[in-house]
Order: structure tokens, then sequence, then C-alpha cells
């Protein structure tokens, strides 16, 4: 017979979640919902699914613009979509509600009616004062959505695979924050400010007083990841919640809250501390892994500094990555690599050199192009100015049009201007329009057009009806008027109207 192999989910060790008082437990009443401290998602971070009861349930005024949180630092909250949602309170639930820096879980409900099963998604999961708020979509009658969802109605909460993919990854990110936040206080003296778990795949980071060395990021890069090939283990403490024993919200001089008090709007009850075997204790709500041991860390190695012009202070950012965004990062930045290596004809290690060898070369070429353009503009001036001395007229007036791609036709234009004028004699009076439309036209494109000639008054004059007989939006000052024409420039319309200008001065 073959031998087969199962693969079994990862499960919460049972020394994960200790309650460390004597006189805390978790209710089992269905008078009392689990307040936020003590539910299900945060005693066993790696559960999926959930049976449960219904505590109460209304018609949500979700669509309404939310009341700014001052002082923090908003989570990234998804937009809830317009029609009926529930709010929905269950006995307990595996479902995250956002908190902590930590965005909110989505999940599937699944309620049973006459012996009818049927799934509900949740869209986000708030806490309310200490209870998880779910906003559940509902897609009909919203009297048969409420009935569904009556008091003490069983369901099943379940997470689904989208949902434990991003539970994962926040999961991730913030164990690895508090890893790194330990760290950069203990061997560094440097607190973190803030910290902000990013939309996935970007990173993430954290918000320091100061900047950091190559040297101080790579040290702190290379003690995390020791910690981590150790395995340290990740567990929770929780007891009652006394806040007179809390530390206070600390501020900044811009009065900016940091340190680790609790949220003022927050009546669970629960005091709840994440504990990092030998590095960290930190209070927090979030859900986090029981072991840090698949949490490679790598830090960026640059920070970003920020400057708050409102409170005259200077902070920065620095960025890191871990579990699935760190394999995504490398999966993505290696395919780049290997493109790259493809379109240069060489192998991943010499990229750098040939890339350096290619804008070496791109910088010649725009050198030899800016030499050729500057000549070619004194052929053109020369051109014009044989015709304004050779013209019996007492103004010499002209519309020249050219095709050009590049991005400096107008610089191009300006420059035989120059040559023009450096030529042109003070007896002879002349007026030139110059236009250039690149050889692709559609509803989009930019022409640019340059008028210019002895007379300021005069220049301005021919600018100023250009504008209403083409549509060119622009102006000038001096001897020099420029604008731009967006669209199809036609000659036989646009070119046509320019020469009824001329004619007209």
């Amino acid at each position: 017979m073959a031998a087969t192999a199962q693969l079994l989910l990862p499960t919460t060790p049972s020394t994960y979640h200790r309650i460390i008082s004597p006189t805390l437990t978790i209710p089992t009443s269905d008078r009392a919902p689990v307040p936020v401290g003590l539910l299900a998602c945060q005693r066993d971070p790696l559960l999926r699914t959930f049976d449960t009861e219904v505590h109460k349930a209304c018609l949500s005024e979700a669509n309404a613009k939310p009341a700014a949180k001052s002082g923090k630092k908003a989570v990234n909250a998804p937009t809830l979509p317009k029609g009926p949602i529930l709010e929905v309170i269950l006995h307990d639930t595996i479902l995250f509600p956002e908190g902590g820096g930590q965005p909110t879980d989505i999940g599937i409900i699944h309620t049973k009616k006459d012996g009818v099963e049927k799934p509900w998604d949740v869209l986000q999961v708030k806490r309310h004062g200490g209870l998880a708020v779910h906003y559940v979509k509902v897609d009909g009658d919203v009297e048969a959505a409420l009935q569904a969802f009556s008091p003490k109605s069983p369901v099943s909460v379940s997470l689904g695979a989208e949902g434990y993919d991003k539970r994962y990854d926040h999961m991730s990110m913030h164990t690895s924050q508090h890893l790194l936040s330990a760290l950069l206080e203990t061997r560094l003296d440097i607190p973190t400010l803030s910290w902000s778990l990013t939309t996935s795949p970007s990173p993430c980071y954290v918000e320091l007083p100061r900047s950091m060395t190559p040297d101080e990021i790579l040290s702190i890069q290379t003690e995390a990841n020791r910690l981590v090939f150790e395995g340290r283990k990740v567990h929770v403490e929780v007891e009652e919640l006394n806040r007179d024993t809390l530390p206070g919200t600390q501020t900044t001089e811009g009065g900016r809250f940091v340190g680790k008090a609790l949220p003022d709007d927050y009546t669970g009850g629960v005091k709840r501390v994440i504990v990092i075997d030998g590095v960290d204790r930190n209070p927090c709500c979030g859900t986090h892994l029981p072991s840090i041991k698949n949490l490679q860390l790598f830090l960026l190695p640059h920070t970003e500094s920020l400057t708050r012009s409102s409170s005259n202070t200077t902070s920065t950012r620095l960025y890191f990555l871990a579990g699935p965004r760190l394999i995504t990062h490398l999966t993505s930045t290696h395919s780049l690599l290997t493109a790259i290596s493809s379109l240069l004809s060489c192998g991943a290690p010499l990229v750098p050199d040939r890339v350096a060898l290619v804008v070496d070369e791109r910088k010649k070429a725009e050198k030899r192009s800016q030499d050729v353009e500057e000549e070619l503009a004194k052929y053109v001036a020369a051109d014009l100015h044989a015709e304004i001395e050779k013209t019996e007229k007492t103004l010499f007036v002209k519309h020249v049009h050219r095709i050009d791609d590049s991005s400096s036709a107008l610089a191009f234009l300006s420059t035989i201007s120059t040559h023009l004028a450096a030529k042109a004699s003070t007896d002879k009076s002349y007026l030139v329009v110059l236009s250039s439309t690149p050889s692709s036209l559609t509803s989009t494109s930019t022409s640019v057009v340059l008028v210019f000639g002895s007379d300021e008054a005069l220049v301005k004059k021919v600018g100023d009806q250009l504008k209403t007989a083409v549509g060119i939006k622009g102006g000038g000052k001096g001897l020099k008027w420029s604008g731009k024409f967006t669209g199809v420039w036609k000659d036989a319309k646009e070119g046509s109207a320019i020469q009824k200008v001329l004619e007209s001065v």
C-alpha cells in the first residue's frame, strides 16, 4: 500500500492564552457577550471557524461619515458599500475588530433558519466600547435579515480563505512590529512613536524620533533574525483592567500620542499584554502569532525623514517586511531582476554595471541630440533672417510648423527665436509664429506654439488673438509668447486660423 501524508493545519498551543487573574473568567451566559480582549480570535488566532450565537442585531447607519479620531492614526478601514447593512453583535467571534493599529478582519457568518443555511459577508468588524460589532452586508429583504439574526440564533463564523490570508498577513506584520520596536528601544534606545500596518504587499513602517545609520539598521535586522531562528515563543497574558495602575497617555511636543496607554473609549475591562519570550512585554489588543519562528525580518536599508510644519518636528520612517509580504517582495523583485537581465542580455550580477553603461550612453546620446538641435536651430534662424532681410514689407510675418516627438519641442522653438534675435537688425520689423506637434495625434496630444518678434505690443496682441482663434492656452512677457494646444492639430483648421491672424496684423 502506498504511503500517504496529511498536511495538518497549524494550531495554537494551549499555553498561548493565559488568564493570570484568579477572578477573571470568559463570559458564558447569553446575557453578556465576550468583551474585546477575551474574544476567540484573541485567545486562538489560528482558529478558522467558530460556532456561537447572536446577541443582538440592528440596521446600521454605517454609511454616515465617521467622526475623526483625534490624536490617533486611522487604520486602513474598508469603504462600506451603499445599501442596507446590519450591525451584529455575537456572543463571541473569531473576526478581529480593528484596533491597536491592526485593520479589521473580513469573513462570513452562516445562519440557519428553518433548516436553510445562508452565508452573510462580514465587511468590517469594529470595536464599540468593549464590544465587537460585525457589519454584515444585506442582499434582499432587511426584515428577513433581522429575523435571521434574531437574538440567541445559532450561527457559525468563518474567516474563509481570503479572510485567513489577510489575518495571517496582519499577524505576521503586527508581531514583527512588536519585535522590531522592542529591539530598537532596548538596543538603541529609540522609542517607536507610531506604526502603520499598510495595505499588502507594501512594506509597513515604524515612525522614530531620529534617523538610523545603515550599520544600526543591519544590527537590528541581524539581532531580530537571530531571535527568529531561535523560534522565540509568543503568549498572551490577560487580567482585569485597572486604569489607575496604567501609564498615562504621553504626547510629543507637537501633541502626538505615543507610549503604551489603552484607548480612552475602551470599556471591555480587560488588560491584555503580548509577551515575546525574553524580548518584549507590550499591552496590545491585536492578534499575534504563537511564535516568531517564521517571521524572518527584512528592514529596507534606508529611512524616510518627515517634517511636520504644524508642530515644527522631525521624525523618521523605517520600513520593514516579514512573513507573506517578504515572500511576495522577494518573488516580485526576482521577477523584475530576471526581466531586466533578459532585456540587457546579461546575468543578474552584471545588471548594475550594464544599467550604469546604458545610463551613461543615454546621457551621451542626449548631449549629441542637444548639440544637433542647437546646430539645426541656427540654420532655421538663418533662413528666417535671410527672408526678413529680403522682404520689402514694413513688417515681415510668417508661420512655420514642424513635427517633433521630443519632450523639449518648445525649448527647440525658443532656441530658434534666440538665434534669430541675435541676427536680426534693428531696422527690420518681424513677427514669427512657430508651432510644433507630435507625429501621432490624439484627443489628448499637446502641441506647442511660440510667438516672437521685434515689437513687444504686437507679440502680445497676436498671442491674445491666438487664444480666441485657435484655443491656445498661454501667455508671455517681453518679445516672446508661448502656449499649448490640446487635441488633434490640423493644418486646414489650426494652421489656417494662425495664418488669418497674421494676415490681419
